[in-house]
């Protein structure tokens, strides 16, 4: 089975997509739809599935999307994108109670709890969000394929909280997916960094990318010569001493986005194990210090970071979708100790 991490590799560098099927058009192929040539060439796939896919931008010839009008003609190479790796996997529905913020015939808004995988991957094949949908959902189409990412089309760290939206059909799945793909969602995350950004709003642009000496973590490369394009606008919401709350808004989705960029403008998001949050990078050398910290990483045992706000268009009615989620209560109580910390503490 291929590894996940090589999974997630495969979907950064084809913009979130997986090679399924590749066909390459014969020297006599007379100028043909490309939605009949594949229909003609691939089994249990409809035309009307075809057009849909070709619409969210899955249907590629030569390298280059294309829409289900394009004329097939020799030696095109035509190639079926999916926005999950080509494998075998069982999966098996879990009732893991979710937390609805909405639900409607096409979709469902999902607000995520910290510590729930979205989905099955290396390590962990059991106990997500997918087999949780599954449980939930099991009875609708989309949900009885052997896709292993059935309805996703966006997803969030393991131990991030916040919205995620789920398609309960496949036409709102190409809907929804292209939108990502396209970038016009709107999403705002709020985290807990070490210090205050300097200035106190601003952007950070740098190519992300899988670090060429650890390949478990993502780095930026400001000269763009590994990664992919990648920006995240941030502001300061609230100044607490030796730490900050931030409020980050993506244009991009890189893995590990706005973890990678703070840690790159010298803020690491309080308690990220895996870029260095998990240190005490400000403040005193003082004993009761250094044990307060180590209150507010029991407290809060995860990177800091909830996505609060999800904006999208609706896939069937076109009206613009708005949710707003509070902070977990992990992430609340870490704040409170800061500021009472700060109100507490002599020469403010």
């Amino acid at each position: 089975m291929q590894d996940y991490q090589e999974e997630l590799e495969e979907q950064d560098e084809n913009g979130g997509l997986y090679e399924h099927h590749r066909l390459v058009a014969d020297p006599g192929q007379s100028l043909l739809r490309v939605d009949k040539f594949l229909a003609n060439r691939l089994d249990h796939a409809s035309r009307s599935r075809i057009q849909a896919a070709a619409d969210a931008g899955y249907i590629q010839v030569n390298g280059t999307p294309v829409k289900a009008n394009y004329k097939v003609k020799p030696g095109d190479v035509v190639v079926v994108m999916m926005d999950f790796p080509k494998r075998e996997l069982k999966l098996i529905p879990e009732n893991i109670p979710l937390d609805i913020v909405h639900e409607d015939d096409d979709l469902i808004v999902i607000n995520k709890p910290p510590g729930l995988v979205v989905h099955p991957g290396h390590g962990n094949y059991s106990g997500t969000l997918v087999n949780a949908l599954l449980w939930h959902f099991g009875q609708l189409a989309l949900f009885n394929t052997d896709d292993p990412r059935p309805g996703l089309v966006h997803r969030i760290d393991k131990d991030t909280s916040g919205l995620l939206v789920v398609a309960k059909t496949e036409e709102a799945k190409n809907y929804l997916s292209l939108q990502f793909y396209e970038k016009t969602t709107h999403r705002k995350y709020v985290a807990l960094v070490w210090g205050t950004p300097d200035p106190k709003s601003g952007t950070v642009e740098g190519n992300i990318g899988r670090s060429l000496k650890d390949r478990q973590i993502f780095t930026v490369f400001p000269d763009g010569e590994h990664g992919k394009p990648a920006v995240t606008h941030y502001r300061v919401l609230e100044e607490l001493g030796y730490v900050s709350l931030v409020e980050c808004q993506l244009e991009t989705g890189r893995t590990h986005q706005i973890r990678v960029h703070m840690k790159y403008i010298g803020h690491p998001l309080f308690n990220d194990s895996t870029y260095g949050g998990d240190q005490i990078l400000r403040g005193t050398t003082f004993t009761k210090y250094r044990q307060f910290v180590q209150n507010c990483f029991q407290i809060l045992p995860r990177q800091a970071l909830h996505a609060k706000t999800l904006g999208f268009l609706h896939p069937r009615t076109g009206k613009a979708m708005f949710f707003d989620s509070p902070l977990p209560e992990d992430m609340k109580a870490a704040i409170e100790k800061w500021r009472n910390y700060i109100a507490n503490r002599e020469n403010v």
